[in-house]
């Protein structure tokens, strides 16, 4: 989400740098326009539930293992993420030439950035639901993500809803 949210704002800084240093209002309008339509777009889809609902069935599917995966993390983001990297180079690279490649690149990666908004704390509720962590598996960045559910650290705390335990006496 937030490396979505970096490319919409650098493609949006290349088409307002772009556009004006060419006097075309034109394309700013334009631009300001479908950014508009992108962020109301997006805060629609990333809402709780549609956020809850996106991590569902990778959830359920996840397969349990008693042991922390041993693979870099960073390089399971790269693997996964290159292509949103190289979509944000490319568009601001044409953008530099045509401000609208860039103004629609950033409208994009706006609405994906607020459309994902939630999915993390929605994983997060079930970690600390059930005292466990997921992982993302390696994989090919064009295949479905799947996870790895390991135990975690429980919390010494009362369930939610129930009575406060009574405190310890001396």
């Amino acid at each position: 989400m937030l490396l979505s949210a970096a490319a919409a704002t650098a493609l949006a800084a290349v088409t307002v740098i772009t556009a004006d240093e060419a006097g075309d209002t034109t394309t700013l309008v334009v631009a300001g326009s479908w950014w508009a339509i992108a962020l109301v777009g997006g805060l629609i889809l990333g809402r709780a539930g549609r956020a809850a609902d996106g991590v569902r069935e990778v959830l359920t599917q996840a397969r349990t293992t008693p042991a922390l995966p041993t693979e870099n993390p960073g390089r399971v983001a790269f693997a996964r993420l290159w292509p949103l990297g190289a979509f944000a180079l490319v568009a601001g690279g044409v953008g530099l030439f045509l401000p609208g490649v860039s103004a629609i690149g950033a409208g994009f990666a706006l609405g994906a950035a607020l459309a994902w908004r939630g999915r993390e704390a929605a994983v997060y509720a079930i970690e600390e639901r059930d005292g466990v962590r997921f992982y993302v598996e390696p994989g090919s960045t064009f295949e479905p993500v799947r996870l790895v559910r390991t135990p975690g650290l429980r919390r010494d705390r009362d369930p939610a809803g129930s009575p406060p335990l009574p405190p310890a006496r001396a």
